[in-house]
């Protein structure tokens, strides 16, 4: 006999489901509540309610996929990058988000002067679950974008 697990998605990913799935059901017509999208949801996952969902992830450690150690790529400042995550800890303030420290495989050119440079060899950041930080440039781009 096999079994199914889908693993969970923090809060604000499953409030988000909740909405779109709200947001096309009355695009068909078909209406329904905030609270009835979220109970949807929680059955999804196999679960009574969305109280008994809430309290699950509430109860469990944030998942990350930031390990000590672990390689990363991405964009810092908008220049690329290859590096490693040297420290990873809980954001106290919000517990979607992760407290980080990077350290650049080669230095990061953080000025886009072509008279003056400043090279990064390593960065605290905070990033959310998809690896973006809420913090962005003056050009619209997150400080941090990860990928892995």
């Amino acid at each position: 006999m096999t079994s199914s697990y889908t693993p969970l998605a923090s809060l604000p990913v499953l409030k988000d489901q909740a909405r779109r799935l709200r947001a096309s059901l009355e695009a068909e017509g078909r209406p329904i509540s905030h609270c009835r999208a979220l109970e949807l949801v929680a059955h999804q996952y196999g679960f009574r309610d969305w109280n008994t969902l809430h309290a699950r992830i509430g109860n469990r450690p944030p998942l990350t996929p930031f390990n000590l150690g672990a390689k990363v790529t991405g964009t810092y400042l908008g220049q690329r990058f290859t590096g490693e995550v040297i420290s990873a800890s809980a954001f106290e303030a919000d517990p979607t988000r992760i407290r980080l420290t990077l350290r650049f495989d080669e230095p990061v050119d953080v000025v886009t002067f072509d008279s003056f440079s400043s090279f990064r060899h390593r960065v605290n950041c905070v990033v959310d679950d998809t690896g973006r930080s809420r913090e962005k440039t003056s050009n619209g781009l997150p400080h941090v974008e990860l990928a892995w």
